[in-house]
């Protein structure tokens, strides 16, 4: 059987999520990046402090990069990252350490955050065909930004638009759609002046290969990453379409039997569980302790 391990994006990050993981060393460089100690701002930030674009990249990839270095799961191991989630499968995989990873998280955000219109942001769109959601963003200057599972879209682009899509695509007979709590609109064009700073910052971090025991699948196309040749397409997704759907696909192909969501939410779980029933998959926050999380990894 093999395990892989999800990395999860913006979006469910709260004032318990590094519970579990008080102890873990990489929330000393989390606290730094963020100019207060980690745990005390996710106790005292308010919602707008939590979904700030940078704030919110920080402690997801902390959270997962956390989450990992308790939990040290043994191989072999498929791994992948949804949105900046992808950052943090790189550092799980061993490319960087984790306190470059997160750092390079934090760069990461604040490229995109200079790139971004100050009013962008994404929604998403459930329940209909992916031409239909395609025509409907670009009526309203907005572009599809991630494709999941189930008919399931992220679109993004100048948030009161995004809004104003996710109506059109309601009274269209989609399923759900409505405004999310991120502040940028990712992996559109919009972001397209990110992508080549952010590609320098790539290609100066001394990248690794992946450890021996661990397959890391890139989010621009599903393809296996080896290491420094697969930097382009971790900038370039900045400001093109995520196929997450393809790339759980790639994952069942490459034997993926068991999954762990690491968090911050359960969004990832939910999706491979709906999409591959057969699968055994949990997510962290499906826990309640750490001992829990390893007996269940143990089995």
């Amino acid at each position: 059987m093999t395990l892989a391990l999800l990395c999860s994006g913006q979006g469910h990050q709260g004032p318990g999520m590094l519970d579990l993981f008080a102890e873990a060393p990489i929330l000393a460089t989390a606290g730094a990046l963020l100019g207060h100690d980690v745990r005390a701002f996710l106790d005292t930030a308010g919602e707008e402090a939590l979904h700030a674009n940078r704030a919110s990249q920080i402690l997801c990839v902390a959270r997962g990069l956390a989450a990992a270095a308790c939990l040290a799961p043994k191989g072999p191991l498929l791994i992948a990252g949804y949105s900046v989630g992808e950052m943090t499968a790189w550092g799980v995989a061993g490319v960087w350490p984790p306190e470059r990873t997160l750092r390079l998280a934090a760069r990461r955000a604040e490229l995109m955050d200079a790139a971004s219109g100050a009013d962008d942001g994404l929604g998403y769109v459930r329940g209909l065909p992916r031409e239909q959601v395609a025509r409907l963003a670009a009526r309203f200057d907005c572009a599809i930004a991630i494709v999941n599972p189930g008919d399931l879209f992220v679109i993004g682009g100048p948030r009161e638009e995004v809004a104003r899509c996710c109506r059109a695509a309601l009274e269209a007979g989609a399923a759900a759609a409505r405004a999310i709590a991120v502040r940028v609109a990712s992996h559109t064009p919009r972001l397209s002046g990110a992508v080549a700073p952010f590609r320098a910052a790539l290609e100066a971090s001394q990248p690794g290969r992946p450890a021996r025991d661990r397959t890391l699948i890139g989010a621009a196309d599903g393809a296996v990453v080896a290491g420094a040749a697969g930097l382009a397409g971790l900038a370039a997704q900045l400001a093109a379409t995520i196929d997450w759907a393809a790339v759980l696909e790639a994952m069942v192909e490459r034997g993926m039997t068991r999954v762990l969501e690491l968090g911050p939410g359960t969004a990832l779980a939910d999706m491979v569980r709906s999409a591959y029933p057969a699968l055994d998959v949990r997510a962290i926050d499906d826990f309640r302790s750490l001992d829990g999380i390893q007996a269940w990894l143990a089995r």
